[in-house]
């Protein structure tokens, strides 16, 4: 007889989705026989095959006639598992995931050992954030600030190893000492078809997801998501022994945001935008015209044509724009490169479909508002401080956008906010000191006091613009031309939300197309938020992470608020100055 016989351990269980907007048509017999077969064949492909990378796609049925029953699959095994366990773990889970969710097309589970998907649509390459969980320690952290910074180095540089990892691997971890007795054990990982950058963005918007949930304050917590995860602990969860290091190169070529994978090339640009036809032209703002634009990929980008006004050179704008495409957040809209040949200088954006929140606010015949009920709005309020929140303080250096209102921020497909301008500033080459602008640049009715009139700049100017915005969301009046009949105080919004505010009356702030549709508690908390973000005193604004907070935080009492600043009681002509050029501040001093 032969030695005993090797036993792998049972893979670990972690989550499943049964994705039931891709369920079976029980009427269609024919596809549902041919789908089952297929994904039968992909399963067994997928369950006999030996990765040592950890990672395997594959398709089956090829039909044309039957195109909707192609099933496409992968799996993703944790980096630090041998082929053995790997193994073991897709065929656990090809076996599970059939017994979970039997009628369903497309299907994700995740154990600790490895993640397995299925579905009737491609998967390679495509960046997937739309389902996921989250896991987390029970056990709250002593030392919270300490901890949450040495997390958010440690997570950051676990992805950036990640990231900058080949078609073999995309995985990263990094350890860092917390107490005498404690260490802190990061990971993340991507799907190696990723490219670089949505390696990046994926990891950045799971670490954002555990900020915002507050799971950042546990002893350990997990993020799940189709195409990447991230996970931190205060034990080793994971073998050392078996973690990749990135060989000692120049950083610059591993740079997600190196000079040669942003650059666009004039020609490019012009064949997307029909040579800037004025039937591509999406607006124009202070920095010049925007034009949408299709490049021969099928990518829809959108292209901000600046104006002459820039005096910077060539390697001066190279670098700026470097640095603002490695800000990614899903509430930011997402620089992918620029354009600088001869006079024409091209910043080229991702595109959002949806045009800018001002659209569907200020509606007239109400069409566009009924989109932007009172759930989605709240929603819209707490996206937009989370990007906020990470140009303050969770990206390289900290951002201050300056001109922060409806017409500057954008919705994609599914609604969500996209905050945009943000970095112009430093593309633009605007001169400044810290702290104060030379020349004063925002929009009459979202400045805040001391911006507008001493040209005074800090976070606390864009908790302003944040609160401003808030209550116009709230409204869905604009603050610099509201007119509210019989209220002989009320010369522009913030007046009006002040003097309903102390006479008990918030809830009569609201649009009257959400009074069906809204939440009594949600409204009048959001009032009083905004209203303490427009306080005179920068000093007595919140930060935007308490702003977040209090979004979050349903029971939390808010503090009173005090009495608005309002931008336009100046002593010479009772308005504030505005601005020719519309441009974001960033502090010079790096963090």
């Amino acid at each position: 007889m032969g030695g005993p016989k090797t036993i792998e351990a049972v893979p670990n269980y972690l989550y499943h989705i049964c994705i039931n907007t891709t369920a079976f048509n029980p009427n269609n017999t024919t596809t549902i026989s041919v789908y089952q077969s297929n994904l039968n064949h992909l399963l067994s492909i997928l369950s006999s095959t030996s990765s040592t990378h950890g990672f395997h796609t594959a398709t089956a049925g090829r039909d044309s006639s039957t195109g909707s029953a192609i099933a496409y699959g992968l799996f993703l095994c944790r980096g630090d598992k041998s082929a053995a366990v790997c193994g073991e773990c897709v065929a656990t889970a090809a076996r599970e995931l059939l017994n979970l969710c039997p009628i369903v097309k497309e299907n994700i589970i995740w154990y600790d050992e490895c993640m397995l998907r299925y579905s009737n649509r491609s998967l390679l390459g495509i960046l997937d954030e739309q389902y996921g969980t989250f896991l987390y320690n029970t056990e709250n952290i002593t030392e919270k600030d300490r901890f949450e910074g040495l997390l958010n180095a440690t997570m950051k540089a676990a992805a950036t190893v990640a990231a900058s990892g080949g078609h073999e691997k995309k995985f990263g971890t990094k350890e860092a000492y917390f107490t005498g007795f404690q260490t802190l054990y990061s990971l993340a990982q991507c799907t190696p078809d990723l490219s670089s950058g949505d390696c990046s963005r994926c990891l950045s918007d799971a670490m954002d997801d555990l900020y915002y949930k507050r799971y950042n304050t546990q002893q350990g917590a997990r993020r799940l998501l189709p195409s990447c995860n991230i996970g931190f602990e205060l034990y080793p969860f994971y073998n050392k022994t078996n973690t990749w290091t990135p060989p000692t190169t120049n950083k610059a070529e591993n740079d997600i945001t190196s000079i040669d994978s942003l650059q666009f090339d004039l020609a490019t640009i012009e064949a997307a935008t029909s040579n800037f036809s004025i039937n591509n032209k999406l607006g124009q703002g202070g920095f010049g015209e925007v034009y949408k634009g299709t490049l021969a990929n099928g990518q829809e980008i959108a292209v901000k044509r600046l104006s002459k006004g820039s005096v910077q050179g060539a390697k001066e704008f190279k670098n700026e724009v470097i640095l603002v495409a490695k800000l990614q957040h899903r509430n930011l809209v997402r620089l992918v490169g620029f354009c600088f040949e001869g006079e024409e200088k091209l910043l080229v954006y991702e595109f959002v479909p949806n045009k800018s929140l001002n659209y569907f606010l200020y509606d007239r015949v109400h069409e566009q508002k009924e989109q932007l009920d009172w759930s989605r709005r709240y929603k819209l309020i707490g996206g937009i401080a989370r990007g906020i929140l990470y140009l303050h303080e969770d990206s390289h250096f900290r951002i201050i956008h300056c001109d922060l209102k409806p017409s500057n921020i954008l919705l994609d497909a599914e609604m969500e906010p996209k905050i945009s301008d943000f970095g112009m500033a430093r593309i633009f080459g605007v001169d400044q000191t810290r702290g104060i602008a030379s020349r004063i640049a925002g929009t009459y009715g979202y400045m805040s006091p001391e911006y507008a009139r001493r040209g005074q700049f800090s976070v606390k100017s864009d908790v302003y613009s944040f609160g401003v915005t808030a209550m116009e969301i709230i409204s869905g009046k604009r603050n610099n031309t509201f007119y509210q009949s019989g209220c002989a105080d009320a010369e522009d919004l913030l007046s009006y939300a002040w003097e309903l505010w102390k006479e008990g009356k918030s809830l009569e702030l609201i649009d009257p197309a959400l009074r069906a549709s809204s939440s009594e508690n949600e409204v009048v908390k959001c009032v009083q938020l905004g209203l303490l973000c427009v306080e005179e005193n920068p000093e007595d604004r919140p930060t935007m992470a308490s702003v977040l907070t209090m979004l979050t935080k349903h029971h939390l009492k808010l503090p009173i608020p005090q009495k608005p600043g309002f931008c336009f009681q100046t002593e010479s002509n009772g308005h504030c100055p505005q601005s020719i050029n519309e441009v974001s501040i960033s502090e010079q001093n790096p963090r």
